[in-house]
């Protein structure tokens, strides 16, 4: 198999979901199909569908049923996640470099939020509330992750919401490996769970300086907890 096989398979099924003959939810043509009318081998389509599986664009199930074979898909924080968790590894961006980025984005999120509904905010309120109930850190982090997630969500930008999934999904090993062994756990989670509710209360009045202000000393002030980044000066 070439390079270039399964890159011919990869630009047919690009140009047709440009013109719309592919949709999002529909389904590929079957393997063999595809092969023959593009004139390369099996194994060719089936590297061509990995790869598209990768970037968050075909998600393929195995079998003969109604829900078997590759089917069109919109999921961009696949690929953004697992590239940035490789880079991050490697070192090419440092843990900082990520945090800055997610302090710039949720910043830009919450100026755009005008003052909102109780029924909106409910959701992030009962993650609150759940963060509230448990003791454990690890817990903790993964309703913490949740809950600033359904925050930035609200400002409706698709792509935002993705980079910033993909931001902290990029940084969760080291966080989940710092949180357990954080000094003073317990005083920790009650300053994090009076910032959380600030920053809601923000929302709610419609003060998107403040919330944007309140969101970045909250998230710098706990990657110094965990020694992600630097204390200052």
């Amino acid at each position: 198999m070439t390079a270039q096989a399964y890159e011919t398979v990869i630009e047919e099924i690009e140009s047709m979901i440009r013109s719309k003959r592919l949709k999002l939810g529909d389904r590929l043509e079957g393997e063999r199909v595809l092969a023959d009318r593009l004139g390369v081998s099996r194994t060719s389509v089936r590297e061509a569908i990995r790869v598209l599986s990768t970037l968050g664009i075909i998600r393929s199930a195995p079998g003969s049923g109604p829900s078997a074979g590759a089917q069109v898909i919109a999921d961009p924080e696949i690929a953004l996640s697992a590239s940035l968790r490789l880079h991050v590894a490697v070192d090419s961006l440092s843990v900082g470099d990520v945090i800055d980025a997610r302090v710039m984005l949720e910043s830009w999120a919450y100026r755009q939020l005008e003052q909102l509904p109780d029924d909106v905010l409910a959701p992030a309120r009962e993650l609150l509330d759940a963060m509230d109930a448990t003791d454990d850190p690890v817990e903790f982090h993964h309703i913490d992750t949740q809950f600033h997630l359904e925050l930035v969500r609200l400002a409706g930008n698709p792509l935002v919401n993705a980079i910033m999934s993909s931001l902290r999904a990029s940084i969760e090993s080291y966080v989940l490996d710092a949180a357990p062994h954080l000094e003073d756990w317990q005083a920790i989670a009650a300053r994090l769970r009076a910032e959380h509710r600030a920053i809601v209360a923000a929302i709610g009045e419609g003060d998107g300086d403040r919330t944007a202000s309140l969101a970045e000393g909250h998230i710098l002030a706990f990657a110094r907890d965990a020694g992600l980044i630097a204390q200052p000066g």
